[in-house]
């Protein structure tokens, strides 16, 4: 399909912090239903794990920001991820008018992923999902009727094994899927304006970016820690046809005021 003839599609992603903060979901997901023209939600969960943790006794290890799910940890991430959070967001959204369903990687087989090795860090029951396994043929039949597809950070293995796969490359996966039908634009929202020269001046939002100023960025040491993971991926999509990223506070998420790459 030519990209003139292709229609437009928003893929959102929210994370743990709006999820488990009940006034700024609503707000927030009031705002998605605005949204024009076609839409799909990704959400995270991991600040709502992490109570339920502490609540249940089951100790949570992180290395580099990442979660190391065992078989304990798996359940409950499954439990928060694509059972409470996923059917609240559902129910939320239903509540704006906006026509969701919550889905899993493992339903109709959306997302299937492969375990991550072992080596050189045993992160357990973490999926690498592959774009071009996912079905978009489902996903665009939704799409298509006027569905909103709610997707969590669970996928599954094939062989009867869910597994936990971060939030942000769920939505990496799915708007490179999709982008052999649609026009793709990421929206990657958090706690901040967008990426900033100084973390610490709101004023210094950097508000485009292309590769090579990212890679100069680095070098220098503006941007560091847990945005380069976000921006890899970012730029990773639009290298395999995401048309822009956007990378926003979520109450920004109609003005699009933030950070584009592209």
């Amino acid at each position: 399909m030519t990209e003139s003839k292709k229609a437009a599609l928003s893929i959102v992603k929210i994370g743990g912090n709006i999820v488990d903060n009940p006034q700024a979901l609503e707000s927030f997901l009031n705002d998605f239903h605005q949204l024009e023209g076609h839409k799909l939600l990704v959400h995270g969960g991991g600040v709502m794990a992490s109570k339920m943790a502490k609540q249940l006794g089951i100790e949570t290890k992180m290395i580099h920001g990442r979660r190391i799910t065992d078989e304990e940890t798996l359940k409950l991430v499954t439990m928060v991820y694509a059972g409470w959070g996923n059917k609240n967001i559902v129910a939320l959204l239903q509540k704006t008018g906006c026509n969701a369903i919550g889905l899993s990687g493992a339903d109709a087989n959306t997302i299937p992923a492969i375990r991550r090795s072992p080596v050189p860090i045993d992160f357990g029951f973490a999926g690498d999902p592959d774009p071009d396994k996912t079905n978009t043929d489902f996903i665009s039949q939704l799409i298509e009727s006027g569905i909103t597809p709610v997707f969590c950070a669970i996928t599954h293995d094939g062989s009867g094994s869910l597994l936990n796969t971060n939030a942000d490359t769920i939505a990496y996966t799915l708007a490179t899927a999709l982008s052999e039908k649609y026009l793709v634009t990421i929206y990657y929202c958090f706690e901040k304006e967008g990426v900033m020269m100084d973390v610490n001046d709101p004023t210094s939002m950097i508000l485009t970016m292309t590769r090579e100023e990212y890679e100069t960025y680095k070098q220098k040491g503006i941007i560091v820690d847990g945005m380069i993971p976000k921006l890899d991926n970012s730029f990773r999509a639009i290298e395999n046809g995401v048309s822009k990223v956007v990378i926003l506070h979520a109450k920004n998420l109609l003005s699009g005021k933030g950070t584009t790459l592209g």
